[in-house]
Order: C-alpha cells, then sequence, then structure tokens
C-alpha cells in the first residue's frame, strides 16, 4: 500500500494535471474570484478525500486494532467496485450540497469514482490485485499483471486484448476526470492558428 501522501499526489498532480495548471494560471493573471477559489479548493478536497476512501478502514482499525488492515469493511472488500459506487454517490451529494445543481453534481460524483479508481490503480500496481468484481467474482484481479502478458504463451489476439485492457482502465480513469473537470468548468479547447 503506498502511503496517503502518494495517493494524493498522484491524483493531483497526475491525473488532475489540467485542473492545477488551469488554477495555478488562473491566479497568475488574477482571473480567479474568491468564489472561484473556493469551488476549486472543494474540488481538489473533495478528490483528495475519495483518492484515500478505499483505506478509511486504515484508520479505524490503527485506532481500534492496533494494525493497518484496510481492505475490507465486515466481508465487502473496499477495493471494489461496489465500495466504489459509494464514491459515486457521496460525490454526487458533495456536489449537489456546493452546486445545487443536479447536473454538476452528478460530474462531481463522476470525479469522486475518478479518484477512488486512482487509488485502486496505485494499489493494484504495488500489491498485485484486488477483488474489484466482488460480489460477482471473488478472486483477486491485476490489471498491471495483464500489462506482463507475453506474446509468446498467449498468442497474438490475448496480448492485444490484456494489452487493450490494462491500458484502457487507465486511460478511463483519465477520461472521467478530464470529463468531469471540463463540466465543472474547466474549459478545454483547441485554438486554432491563424
Amino acid at each position: 500500500m503506498p502511503y496517503p501522501v502518494v495517493h494524493v499526489l498522484f491524483f493531483v498532480f497526475c491525473i488532475c494535471a489540467v485542473a492545477v495548471y488551469t488554477a495555478i494560471r488562473s491566479l497568475l493573471y488574477r482571473e480567479l474570484s474568491l468564489k472561484d477559489s473556493v469551488k476549486i479548493a472543494l474540488l481538489l478536497l473533495t478528490g483528495s478525500f475519495f483518492a484515500l476512501f478505499p483505506d478509511i478502514p486504515a484508520a479505524f482499525n490503527f485506532i481500534i486494532n492496533g494494525n493497518l488492515e484496510h481492505c475490507y469493511i465486515g466481508s465487502i472488500p473496499t477495493h471494489s467496485f461496489l465500495f466504489g459506487s459509494f464514491a459515486i454517490l457521496l460525490g454526487t451529494i458533495i456536489g449537489y450540497v456546493a452546486y445545487r445543481e443536479f447536473d454538476k453534481a452528478i460530474y462531481m460524483g463522476i470525479f469522486a469514482e475518478a479518484a477512488f479508481l486512482s487509488h485502486l490503480l496505485l494499489d493494484d500496481f504495488s500489491e498485485g490485485g484486488f477483488n474489484y468484481l466482488y460480489p460477482i467474482y471473488n478472486g483477486r484481479i491485476s490489471i498491471f499483471s495483464l500489462m506482463d502478458a507475453g506474446f509468446k504463451g498467449n498468442g497474438l489476439f490475448m496480448y492485444l486484448t490484456k494489452s487493450f485492457i490494462s491500458v484502457f482502465f487507465i486511460s478511463l480513469i483519465i477520461m472521467m476526470a478530464l470529463f468531469a473537470l471540463n463540466k465543472l468548468g474547466f474549459e478545454f479547447r483547441y485554438k486554432s492558428e491563424k
């Protein structure tokens, strides 16, 4: 398990690098109002919280049991898509409280889910898989072990499929964050040369 600060930094500076760039640029050019600053801070705090969301049981277990066991709440794995549905739900509630618009609330939920999935991505890289598909499939799956698929033992079709799935998962997280950020006011446009 990477340290909590690694999860937050990975999400903020790798997955949401565009938001950081836009916020810093707006600050430097003095284009940011106090209201906008509060919304950007809320967005980054929400992303940071949900980047740590799967490890919430670690804090509880450290205080109560004196260990850092963090992968289960009862029988439900916290590093699963089922538990990730709570990230979407809670992120949507936070978005609705902040914006009072259902559309923006949904995008905040998508942003929270992207943060949650970035946590799973880092933990998968360091620990080698989790019960992502619980309760449908209770076995451990590792996205990064798929990237290590060899051509010789798998054949061309299986090699290409495994390579595509692993890269697609990483791209999906980044695209979810970019989509949500775009709908929450971070505009990304191509400027044609004149």
